[in-house]
């Protein structure tokens, strides 16, 4: 049985951060080898690489095999057990924080669904690697950790939500078109395209066409435009910008195209609007 890795030195169990990476490892267990029941004060995840197992929680089993993962929780009875004959390989993280359970729960896992199919993302193949890699790192490795720990949970969250088909329960159409603002809000001053968006959001694109629509009588285009040229009004009332300044910081690397773009939207262009703006 090969077994390797290590803890986290750089925070204290128990710090009050948002996420804090405990410990990592790698093994390839022999036939039979199990852990518990118990439990752990800790968030725990599983990746197999290979082989199969059982995974117990409560009165629950869960059959599992190459190519999924699987989280133990805080105070949750658990138990886990390599198959017989084809014992698993598997790379596990440990971590916790005041924000653990809050992203664990935008990927729909609790304890009564604690298995996830990461077969159509192999990024999950190299998560120990990547850890390894950062404690090399003396100064930084804290930073390094915490970022791959964040890049975790991120892919956990939009793997669920490509798993999950678009329904048109109003809650989560709600959820979809909220999730496509924030990310507008976020990234206006660069260049989104919306097939970039419906794929932050794990939906197809003209569902989310559609959605927005139907929520706001505009398409995820004219939402975008809209936003950027509010943005630019409100920075035309700053005299130290320039046209070119405003034009870049909401997204438009040529002047030339915001300023039709603008005109359109408000009927003046960005002179005009600036001068009309100081008058008042």
């Amino acid at each position: 049985m090969s077994r390797k890795g290590f803890r986290n030195s750089s925070h204290p169990l128990g710090s009050q951060i948002d996420l804090n990476f405990y410990y990592c490892g790698k093994e390839d267990c022999k036939p039979g080898h199990d852990w518990g029941p118990g439990i752990r004060d800790h968030f725990k995840f599983h990746y197999i690489h290979s082989g199969e197992g059982i995974l117990k929680v409560g009165d629950s089993e869960f059959r599992l095999r190459q190519g999924q993962g699987f989280f133990t929780f805080p105070h949750a009875i658990s138990y886990y057990k390599a198959d017989e004959n084809k014992p698993w390989t598997y790379s596990w993280i440990a971590f916790q924080g005041l924000q653990a359970e809050s992203y664990l729960k935008r990927a729909h896992l609790t304890t009564t669904r604690p298995v996830m199919d990461f077969e159509g993302n192999p990024w999950f193949e190299t998560i120990f690697d990547q850890l390894m890699e950062a404690r090399q790192a003396e100064r930084s490795c804290d930073l390094k950790y915490q970022g791959i720990l964040y890049r975790f949970l991120s892919e956990v969250i939009d793997t669920a939500c490509k798993e999950t088909e678009p329904r048109a329960d109003v809650n989560y159409s709600e959820l979809y078109v909220r999730k496509a603002i924030e990310y507008i809000e976020i990234n206006f001053s660069h260049k989104v395209s919306i097939a970039e968006l419906a794929d932050y959001i794990g939906v197809d694109r003209k569902y989310l066409s559609a959605l927005f629509k139907k929520k706001l009588s505009l398409s995820p285009q004219a939402f975008l435009l809209q936003f950027r040229m509010n943005k630019a009004g409100e920075l035309m009332r700053n005299s130290n910008l320039t046209i070119a300044d405003i034009s870049r910081s909401v997204g438009y690397s040529d002047p030339l195209l915001f300023s039709k773009m603008f005109k359109k939207m408000t009927g003046l262009s960005p002179k005009t609007y600036r001068k009309q703006a100081a008058d008042s």
